[in-house]
Parts: structure tokens; C-alpha cells; sequence
């Protein structure tokens, strides 16, 4: 017969509670990035835009232009939402890890104001991405977004391949 030690039901549970405070932590960082997709992006509130990240964040991979910092980032929100007033921007799945959240996501809208130099086509687009966010306590610390650029410009028909 094997013998077992006793279990430490306070070490366990403090294990279960540190487990237990990660995963809340996780899911809060999630419904964030959510949230922000939802208000910021979806609905065009871009003052809230800090609400959401810290003033001095990160764009690993910024799109052509755009300055540094929240302010930088705001600039080419605002600049996203004239080109695409009606954009709507679906999250199709989240994970979480450390303090990392990876969020894939489809965005929808018409071309109608200006966008990266392209004049507005009046076309309906549909973009999928991912972005990775990374968190220093409540707020995104830095953030990398991915989306399907030649997709969307063959959409626009700035180049081939797209609808006519």
C-alpha cells in the first residue's frame, strides 16, 4: 500500500486562489479589449480612447504616419473612423496569457472619406485580423495589430485582385 503525505489544504487553497485571481484578471483584460472595440471603434467615442491605453503605449506596427503615444493613436482612430464612418468591428475569438491578450476580429464599413491616400470608392469592406495587447495593470501597454492590408486595398480597388 503507498502511503501519501497529508495535503496542506491552506497551501492548496492559496494555490487555488492565486489560480483562481489569475483567470478574473485575464477575463477582465479580455472584456477590455472588447469593450474598447465595441466604444471606440465600433461606435466612434475616440476620447475614450485612453480609457483604454496608457499615454505613453506602444504600436509595434503602426500604419503609415501615425505619431507615437495615445495621441498618435487617436489621430489614426479618428482618421479610420472619416474613412469609414460606419465601421463595425466583431470579435470572432480571444485568448489570454500573462498579461498579453490575442484577439482575432472581422471589421466591416464603407469607404467613404479619404484613407491612406485612396479617395473614398463608396465599396463595403469586410477585414480580418488579430491584435495582440499587451497590459500594464488595467490599461494596454502596448498593442500589435495585424489586419489583411492587401485584402482591403484590393477591396478598394487600389490594387488588383479585388471585386470590380
Amino acid at each position: 500500500m503507498e502511503f501519501f503525505p497529508p495535503l496542506d489544504s491552506t497551501h492548496i487553497m492559496r494555490n487555488l486562489d492565486s489560480a483562481f485571481a489569475r483567470n478574473i484578471v485575464l477575463e477582465q483584460n479580455k472584456a477590455t479589449v472588447k469593450d474598447f472595440l465595441h466604444r471606440v471603434l465600433s461606435a466612434g467615442d475616440i476620447d475614450a480612447t485612453g480609457d483604454y491605453f496608457h499615454t505613453d503605449m506602444v504600436e509595434e506596427v503602426p500604419l503609415p504616419g501615425q505619431g507615437p503615444g495615445l495621441a498618435g493613436l487617436k489621430e489614426t482612430l479618428a482618421m479610420l473612423r472619416l474613412a469609414f464612418p460606419d465601421m463595425r468591428w466583431d470579435v470572432e475569438e480571444q485568448m489570454a496569457e500573462d498579461n498579453r491578450v490575442l484577439t482575432r476580429f472581422t471589421w466591416h464599413g464603407t469607404h467613404q472619406g479619404a484613407f491612406l491616400g485612396i479617395p473614398a470608392t463608396q465599396r463595403s469592406v469586410s477585414v480580418s485580423g488579430m491584435v495582440i495587447d499587451r497590459f500594464e495593470g488595467a490599461k494596454i501597454k502596448s498593442t500589435r495589430i495585424l489586419m489583411d492590408t492587401l485584402s482591403l486595398m484590393q477591396q478598394l480597388g487600389a490594387v488588383p485582385g479585388g471585386p470590380t
